[in-house]
């Protein structure tokens, strides 16, 4: 069974995401949606609410699994039996760091694989930054995201105002 890793702090998960991992298991048997936490991120939603809401947004999708991880990536390739890590390139920005991370994983595991896969053109431009700035300032965001993330997404920003 082929397994590819999807890391990402998936704050939230949006349409761009979940197009990734909808396609990605016509490759692979299983995909795992690896909720990790970045230092540099301060997540509106907490871990155990993200890995919720992505199980909730793939509920209909028989190949997906979606944990929490902490460390280093290569050592839940490892953990969960990943044969190769799957990352989501939108634009040429992206491609820099996104290659500085992949030759960083080889060299910590050297039979590490990193796959990249472009989004589709309607969601090219989506980011959870973006989406987030659009919910913060009132815009209309749910188109970006799925429904169970906007439903969440709006009661976060409802229950941040009345305080």
């Amino acid at each position: 069974m082929k397994t590819v890793l999807y890391p990402g702090s998936f704050d939230p998960f949006t349409n761009g995401h979940l197009d990734l991992v909808e396609r990605a298991g016509m490759l692979f048997d299983r995909v795992i949606v690896a909720v990790a936490v970045n230092a540099a991120k301060a997540p509106i939603f907490t871990m155990q609410e993200r890995c919720e809401l992505i199980r909730q947004s793939c509920a209909d999708l028989e190949h997906v699994e979606v944990v929490a991880i902490d460390g280093l990536l290569v050592d839940s390739l490892d953990h969960y039996g990943a044969d190769a890590i799957l990352r989501g390139l939108r634009a040429f920005s992206d491609f820099e760091y996104e290659l500085q991370m992949a030759l960083m994983n080889r060299n910590l595991r050297r039979n590490s694989e990193t796959i990249f896969m472009m989004p589709t053109l309607k969601n090219s431009f989506v980011s959870s930054t973006l989406v987030k700035e659009v919910a913060r300032l009132n815009g209309d965001f749910e188109k970006y995201v799925p429904p169970p993330v906007a439903a969440a997404l709006h009661r976060k920003l409802t229950a941040g105002n009345q305080k």
